[in-house]
């Protein structure tokens, strides 16, 4: 996406207030990223379920900014991860596909913040590494994409005794449930820091609360199915809809909030906190019957809507709020200015750092959205792409509109507006809307899978593929 000396200017604008909001001097902050799987928004005490047992991630928040229109821009594993990794839009970092490999050349956060002197760390599900899943060891090297500590497993979905690798393929295997374990190794990262005073960059990616949905006996004995309030949209659909599958979710929600809390106390232990930037998020939701759906993957809130929850002591008010659209690429950019680094060309999301610590600047109006293969089984048409702004969302397939909500009259989404001679204005500014992101990010329908070849979640039944095309290629080769 081309910059135009305009842009550049302004960008370089923002960039000098984002510098007075952070101060003088060469320290940079410490970041922590804190990323649970398939958490969605809709689950967390703070941000509106006073069911769900969330203490520690409630104090995050009451201790600095809830960003509560926080969304993934592709909510699927695969797909998501890439799009905060590279700042990019998976139809440009080639990710759209669950189990396909990120290309070793692609830009990083992790490496760009390497490259200016960070300490990075990985600890958890990685799932940018394509082949297949299990056992799950991805070498030193620049399959890495620039961390240097590392504490990890491609993804396993194991949570209890799940395993991961250091710089060897020799499995070392978490003896307590995942969170709890995995916060262990982020806290071992931690304390490394008396012995290198470089700032650091650690992420803590854990599996739970995705499915399988289980957590240990006594987060489970916190939720009692039978009591638990469902959404107005929820309807039991099988698997994965359930009033236990939800009473399981929140026990591993709770059990993420504990490993949260872990975390935030080794950084007040070590006398970390004061100059280091938490941020707490997911990858995508889960229907969780919502819609009679289950999983991710769809344009409705529980898939696309996640937390988003960001302390910085002395920079972000405490418990303070904000609606700015902050959307997954714009993660690594904001990061990098919140360092005072400049996020390298090739990222498209908004440095939003100076929105968020001054108030000044312009945020988008509005988040974009894409899947762009069809997944076995979701009950859909197939690859779509949405826009969703403060009061609407609309999604469409490419040979016809799909959905179209008013969300402040309708927040469970339950009046499909969309083909309505009564909405027609309202659709045709949301399909202007939808046109101008394709446009700006370079996206064209072009760029969906439509072939019934293969779920694309499992190409790694075959290899490794860091494209679409070469799936074809070897599909049409052995005649798959």
């Amino acid at each position: 996406m081309a910059t135009t000396r305009r842009e550049f200017a302004g960008a370089a604008a923002l960039a000098a207030i984002a510098q007075e909001a952070i101060g003088p001097g060469p320290l940079r902050p410490n970041i922590v990223f804190l990323m649970p799987d398939q958490h969605r928004y809709h689950s967390v005490g703070c941000l509106g379920n006073d069911e769900v047992r969330t203490p520690n991630i409630d104090r995050l928040a009451s201790e600095g900014l809830t960003l509560e229109n926080t969304f993934a821009n592709s909510p699927v594993c695969c797909p998501a991860r890439a799009t905060l990794l590279t700042g990019q839009y998976i139809h440009r970092n080639g990710m759209v596909a669950n189990d396909l490999r990120l290309r070793e050349s692609s830009v990083s956060f992790a490496r760009t913040l390497a490259t200016a002197g960070y300490r990075t760390g990985f600890v958890g599900k990685w799932h940018l590494d394509g082949g297949p899943r299990l056992p799950g060891y991805v070498p030193p090297g620049d399959r890495r994409q620039g961390f240097e500590f590392w504490a990890g497993n491609q993804c396993s979905h194991t949570h209890f005794r799940n395993w991961y690798y250091r710089d060897s393929a020799e499995r070392i295997y978490l003896e307590t449930f995942e969170t709890d374990g995995y916060a262990d190794v982020g806290i071992e990262f931690l304390r490394k820091t008396k012995q290198d005073p470089r700032p650091f960059y650690l992420t803590v990616q854990w599996g739970p609360p995705h499915d399988p949905y289980k957590a240990p006996a006594h987060y489970s004995k916190m939720y009692d199915p039978a009591r638990i309030r469902m959404r107005p949209n929820w309807r039991e659909a099988g698997a994965g809809t359930r009033r236990e599958d939800i009473a399981e979710y929140y026990g591993m929600v709770t059990a993420v909030d504990d490993a949260v809390g872990k975390i935030l106390r080794a950084l007040d232990d070590l006398g970390l906190r004061e100059n280091t930037i938490v941020l707490f998020s997911s990858d995508h939701g889960d229907m969780l019957g919502s819609q009679a759906s289950r999983l991710k993957r769809k344009p409705w809130e529980e898939s696309i809507r996640v937390p988003g929850i960001m302390r910085w002591p002395g920079k972000l008010k405490p418990g303070s709020k904000a609606a700015t659209f902050f959307t997954h690429v714009d993660f690594a950019p904001t990061l990098l200015g919140m360092a005072g680094l400049d996020a390298p060309r090739e990222m498209q999301g908004q440095n939003l750092a100076p929105v968020l610590l001054t108030g000044r600047g312009r945020a988008e109006d509005s988040a974009y959205f894409e899947i762009c293969v069809p997944y076995a089984g979701d009950g859909t048409e197939g690859a779509w792409r949405g826009v969703r702004t403060e009061r609407h969302m609309y999604a469409r397939y490419k040979v016809r509109p799909w959905v179209l909500y008013d969300l402040a009259a309708d927040p469970f989404q339950q009046t499909n507006l969309a083909g309505q001679s009564a909405n027609r204005g309202l659709q045709e500014e949301m399909e202007r809307r939808l046109k101008t992101w394709m446009e700006k990010t370079g996206d064209s329908w072009d760029n969906c899978w439509t072939d019934p070849v293969e779920d694309a979640g499992r190409l790694y039944r075959h290899g490794v593929f860091y494209t679409i095309e070469e799936y074809r290629q070897w599909a049409k080769r052995v005649g798959a």
